[in-house]
């Protein structure tokens, strides 16, 4: 397979060659020379030439002419070094580093593929408990609990509205529009959406947002942003009447969203894994419902957006993240 390879790469080479010795030749004989036997002895040797030059050529490529013409039957194989020329250990180069870029292509498909198989199973798993909670209220004697079952379904919109984002954000420059949004507006809508939230937990809300101020996001994405934010700020506020402090910042042009709860606060050694996939920490674990990718999937969408999102913390104090615009 390699010979015919071969032959089928420098075939145009030989005929070439050979159409160059006859157009000298028959220079030569329009000039008067007409030895035939110079003739056939330039011709046989010029081919003899020919076909020793092709025939090293060949040696100093067959390994690796041999390897390429053969269909390989594991990734591994293009692996393999067999050139000798300038020319085909540049084309091995090349496919080394196409396998590399393959192997990182193929590991983050994998790491996607398996970040989204145990989100989903954490997140079915969280859905039950809501779920046998509205079974358990259904089945008891007597008016239903319309507060506990309000609890229940804001849990699961609270769920749905996680695993979609999840979904969605593989695809976000499909989904994203970036506008001049009232920062102000979008805080009170993304409190108001939350508001039962604040009341079953005891937890009340201070906007300090000087009004007309505005910044350039996309409002969608930036409600489920804020809105994660506070939903971990009352989740881990374990007192009553604690305070959220929602509250802006302008220096020289910058805009800064800082929204501060009185909660328990996160633990040093968690804080710069908190916006890491599936990271629970020490907090996760005292809740019991935390499934580590609020945090991550804020800090991507603010990445994607072109936000720069920071958390501060000390444990019993609270936290405040910081949104610069």
């Amino acid at each position: 397979m390699g010979l015919k390879l071969f032959i089928r790469e420098h075939l145009s080479f030989f005929i070439f060659e050979l159409l160059l010795v006859i157009f000298i030749l028959s220079l030569y004989w329009l000039d008067g020379f007409r030895n035939i036997n110079t003739a056939i002895y330039s011709i046989v040797i010029s081919l003899i030439l020919l076909f020793s030059f092709l025939f090293i050529r060949y040696i100093a490529r067959s390994s690796y002419l041999n390897k390429i013409s053969q269909l390989p039957t594991v990734m591994e194989d293009a692996l393999q070094k067999n050139a000798k020329t300038t020319e085909y250990l540049q084309t091995e180069q090349f496919m080394h580093e196409l396998y590399h870029v393959y192997q990182l292509e193929v590991q983050a498909l994998y790491e996607k593929q398996s970040r989204q198989e145990k989100f989903l199973n954490q997140w079915i798993h969280q859905m039950k408990t809501p779920i046998s909670v509205l079974e358990l209220l259904l089945q008891e004697d007597g008016p239903l609990d319309r507060k506990n079952v309000q609890e229940e379904v804001d849990r699961l919109k609270r769920g749905l509205e996680m695993v979609l984002v999840n979904a969605r954000i593989e695809r976000f420059e499909e989904d994203m529009q970036v506008e001049q949004v009232d920062l102000k507006r979008i805080v009170t809508e993304t409190i108001n959406d939350h508001k039962r939230l604040f009341i079953t937990n005891h937890v009340f809300p201070v906007i300090q947002i000087e009004d007309d101020l505005i910044v350039a996001s996309d409002s969608k994405w930036l409600k489920f942003v804020i809105g994660q934010f506070i939903t971990n700020a009352v989740k881990y506020t374990f007192e009553d009447n604690k305070k959220i402090v929602i509250s802006t910042e302008v220096n020289d042009g910058v805009i800064q969203l800082h929204i501060k709860d009185e909660g328990i606060g996160i633990p040093q050694s968690d804080l710069t894994r908190v916006t890491k996939a599936f990271f629970t920490g020490e907090n996760g674990r005292k809740t019991g419902e935390s499934t580590g990718m609020g945090l991550y999937l804020a800090n991507e969408i603010c990445s994607k957006l072109g936000h720069q999102l920071t958390i501060d913390s000390e444990v019993n104090e609270g936290t405040t993240i910081t949104l610069t615009f």
